[in-house]
């Protein structure tokens, strides 16, 4: 297989085993909606992914993609900003469980991709010009570093493809969450979110299998009326993660403790519909699995030889975390 013409970097920080969140994939069977929303709304760049017979076969295995299910593999990026999130779309022909049945934020599993901007108001006057709905109007909220120093930042999150949240997020006098396109402002992917009914344990695979580090854990309450569509002052395990070095595609893990959280019964696993995967790169897939089996993380796929449009070639494993969605370690030759 032919890798991606772009240069990705691989978000792994000196010393560090394993990057930041390099790839997420989505499954769907509604590849139009897909475009249109991120190429079309969004403006990334959506490429096709020429796929053998032979190829396609060893995905299937490696991946856990039933015989069954015909589907083709999209690759869409922003071309201007490669440190970025990719997003690898798998357009199934055959219908699978949708991982989430509404926007609820009480619904565990995959929540959300960020997309940091430098001008939220343009976007979102973008996004209401495509009749992209918002879960609540823009909010402005207060930002206190823990040097002490204070800002503010806009944020809207807006109804995505399969019920996923993307969230427009603007720091009006901090460096933006991820880097962003100079010429329109636009940035993202840049992060994504996940609401686990097990946080600690969700939490402990990241520390002690990517040896990632948390910058950040507390509980917040809800504000009224805001864009999570829950009560005010619900009160929910706020916990931000990051590689090594990385300042941007990083994760967020959102817990309510309030008792209302719902499991869909579908899990946030390809190919079910919605967010199900993301990729990490390593230069130690040998560390990370020991790291995972010492933890007694499940192993979806031993490490094999593996050709990626996306990733390149080398080695590469899948593992579950232990609320459900599937991670792919890869290391390049």
């Amino acid at each position: 297989m032919k890798k991606t013409k772009i240069d990705i970097p691989t978000g792994i920080g000196e010393g560090a085993i394993t990057g930041y969140i390099h790839t997420a994939t989505l499954c769907t069977v509604d590849l139009d909606t897909y475009k249109h929303f991120y190429g079309d709304v969004m403006k990334m760049q959506i490429d096709a992914v020429a796929l053998t017979k032979d190829e396609k076969n060893a995905q299937r295995l490696f991946w856990h993609i039933p015989s069954n299910i015909d589907y083709d593999i999209y690759h869409c990026y922003r071309a201007t900003v490669p440190s970025l999130i990719q997003l690898r779309i798998i357009h199934l022909k055959t219908a699978t469980p949708k991982i989430h049945n509404s926007y609820s934020s009480y619904e565990t599993g995959s929540f959300s991709l960020g997309f940091p901007t430098s001008n939220a108001k343009n976007m979102d006057k973008r996004m209401q010009e495509y009749n992209v709905q918002a879960m609540a109007p823009m909010q402005l909220g207060d930002i206190v570093r823990a040097d002490g120093e204070k800002g503010q930042y806009l944020e809207t999150i807006y109804k995505g493809p399969d019920y996923l949240h993307c969230v427009g997020i603007e720091r009006v006098n901090f460096p933006q969450l991820a880097p962003c396109d100079p010429a329109d402002g636009f940035g993202g992917p840049g992060y994504s979110a996940f609401v686990a009914k097990d946080s600690d344990a969700e939490v402990a695979f990241y520390t002690d299998v990517l040896e990632h580090y948390i910058l950040f854990d507390s509980v917040w309450e809800a504000a009224d009326e805001g864009a999570l569509g829950v009560k005010a002052n619900t009160p929910f395990r706020f916990c931000g993660i990051y590689a090594p070095e990385a300042k941007q595609n990083h994760y967020l893990l959102l817990d309510f403790k309030d008792g209302n959280m719902v499991d869909t019964g579908v899990q946030s696993c390809i190919p079910n519909q919605g967010l199900g995967m993301y990729s990490f790169q390593t230069t130690d897939i040998d560390k990370v699995m020991a790291n995972a089996v010492k933890n007694g993380i499940t192993v979806k796929s031993e490490i094999q030889e593996i050709s990626d449009y996306i990733l390149g070639d080398g080695k590469a494993c899948v593992l579950e975390t232990p609320n459900g969605l599937y991670v792919e370690i890869f290391q390049q030759h």
